[in-house]
């Protein structure tokens, strides 16, 4: 049985969630709504497909995603409904789903056009609920608009690489709940141009010189524990999504803080990796 997720910045305050959940059970009956995220920074496309991309994978194929991340219909901004991995998604043509897809060519892609139809300025509710409904009860996306060759796509989100300067600078995508702050830095990248050579990796005011493969790699536990130093300890380590990520141990931000405000890193900022 097919199931729909919900991936919004539309946060948890305001009446938004529940009103798409509601019309959902009011099209479906006994549908099943699995909410991914309603915390996206408001109209932040590429952290919308960070958590798309690590989460989808993880649903059955044949499920319905929609996704409202800066989903307003304009001129320049269309809605789509593809077929992506044995995916449905749902949402409007601003790039993010050229992030998700930038490795493995969607099946197919559906222009929207039911809008025709109906004047809306709540189109996750009026428009992607109606289409999610249709994929849901078996009907066919080319039924909900026209077909299309090509995405949105984002240029400027891809680490640059300097061979004069033997170095890659990139920038931070996403930070997580703990603080954590991920760049776009992926592994494959990283060894691909580091060919194994020494490196320090910097981010602002901090450095380092190795990369970790876990978190608790960071922490000596040869050494008794009273006298290590755990908490505090900053790492670098490449994620379970193959991003390079900036982290310390067990940081606790209501407190003591995380890697994000101790580092002074925020989104967008330059992290860069010199090799010798």
């Amino acid at each position: 049985m097919s199931l729909i997720t919900l991936t919004t910045d539309f946060g948890n305050k305001d009446h938004f969630v529940g009103s798409v959940k509601g019309a959902l059970y009011s099209e479906i009956e006994n549908v099943n709504i699995v909410d991914i995220s309603h915390n996206i920074s408001p109209f932040n496309i590429i952290e919308g497909a960070y958590i798309i991309q690590n989460s989808y994978k993880n649903f059955p194929e044949g499920s319905i995603h929609i996704i409202g991340v800066d989903s307003e219909k304009t001129p320049d901004q269309n809605h789509i409904a593809m077929i992506l991995d044995g995916h449905y998604f749902i949402c409007a043509n601003n790039g993010i789903m050229s992030l998700i897809s930038s490795k493995i060519n969607p099946e197919k892609i559906i222009e929207i056009n039911i809008h025709n139809h109906k004047s809306t300025s709540f189109t996750v509710l009026d428009v992607f609920v109606k289409v999610a409904a249709h994929i849901y009860r078996g009907g066919s996306i080319d039924l909900v608009g026209k077909r299309i060759q090509e995405l949105k796509e984002l240029y400027d989100i891809n680490p640059i690489v300097n061979e004069k300067n033997k170095e890659i600078t990139g920038n931070v995508i996403y930070i997580d709940n703990y603080e954590n702050v991920i760049t776009n830095i992926s592994k494959t990248l990283f060894d691909e141009f580091g060919k194994s050579r020494p490196y320090v990796i910097n981010a602002r005011n901090y450095k380092f010189e190795s990369i970790v493969n876990s978190y608790s790699e960071a922490i000596k536990f040869d050494i008794k524990k009273e006298i290590r130093k755990e908490e505090g300890k900053k790492l670098a380590l490449f994620n379970k999504s193959n991003f390079l990520e900036l982290a310390i141990y067990k940081s606790n931000p209501g407190n003591t803080g995380g890697a994000s405000s101790l580092f002074g890193l925020n989104y967008r900022d330059l992290v860069t990796i010199k090799f010798e």
